[in-house]
């Protein structure tokens, strides 16, 4: 229908210069299988006094939400504590997809990340 909300929107998918910027890997991959791909995204959600942040992990395949978390700052500590808490719950991904952002290139994200 192409709706869209009126007024700014934050541009929060920034890389930090220095961070390291990884491949996109779905381009023509066929998701076959729960835990193959998974995903996560920062949203911000607007509130009477500033924003609260919202991040949540999902399986590609089944759709099923993995975990989520808000916060009320979007420091880089807080994405690698609720994807860790996914894995402690349903094991690792093959993939996990991003965007470029400066929380998911920070070196405390992908060190947790690649840990896994």
């Amino acid at each position: 229908m192409g709706l869209e909300a009126i007024g700014p929107k934050l541009n929060t998918s920034k890389p930090t210069p220095g961070h390291t910027v990884y491949p996109y890997l779905l381009r023509g991959l066929k998701v076959t299988h729960s835990n193959q791909v998974w995903a996560t995204d920062i949203t911000y959600v607007p509130m009477a006094q500033g924003f609260v942040y919202l991040i949540a992990v999902i399986d590609l395949k089944s759709r099923l939400l993995l975990n989520w978390s808000v916060s009320n700052t979007m420091e880089a500590e807080w994405c690698p504590e609720v994807f860790l808490e996914a894995v402690r719950r349903h094991g690792a991904p093959e993939i996990l997809n991003t965007d470029q952002g400066c929380q998911f290139t920070s070196e405390v994200f992908t060190t947790a990340v690649l840990k896994d």
